[in-house]
């Protein structure tokens, strides 16, 4: 499971690539916190909990990448680790619970906010691994 980001001028494109979903998800989970902090920093003092849906696995991708920024900066809670199973039932659904601390900007070294993520240039291909791509609007 790995991921790694791609030169973009004023934007965060992602590469993620993993031996199935759930590792994808979590490898994009990771890339988006440690995009907006330094999860090494953060320590695990409380949890929350929160779900994402999908249609399909792009949507459930897009909900996947608007949740972890709204928690990490609208609700302030750094995350260290993230729990979840990704269920499919009438498309995909992924119930989470993430483990970590309010949001310290100086100790979490907090970088950049995302604004939202996009369709645009979002690549989902399934098969002996998984690999995604996707865009993240800074």
């Amino acid at each position: 499971m790995s991921y790694k980001f791609l030169d973009h001028a004023t934007d965060a494109i992602i590469e993620v690539r993993a031996k199935n979903l759930k590792e994808a998800f979590s490898a994009a989970a990771d890339a988006v916190i440690n995009l907006t902090l330094d999860q090494d920093k953060v320590e695990e003092k409380e949890q929350k909990q929160f779900s994402a849906k999908g249609k399909d696995l792009r949507y459930l991708l897009f909900s996947w990448l608007e949740e972890i920024p709204f928690v990490l900066i609208t609700e302030g809670f750094a995350i260290k680790r993230t729990e979840f199973e990704i269920k499919e039932k009438n498309g995909y659904e992924i119930d989470a619970t993430v483990f970590g601390e309010s949001l310290d900007f100086k100790k979490h070294n907090f970088k950049v906010e995302i604004k939202a993520p996009t369709f645009y240039e979002m690549e989902i291909r399934t098969g002996k691994e998984i690999f995604m791509k996707f865009l993240l609007d800074l």
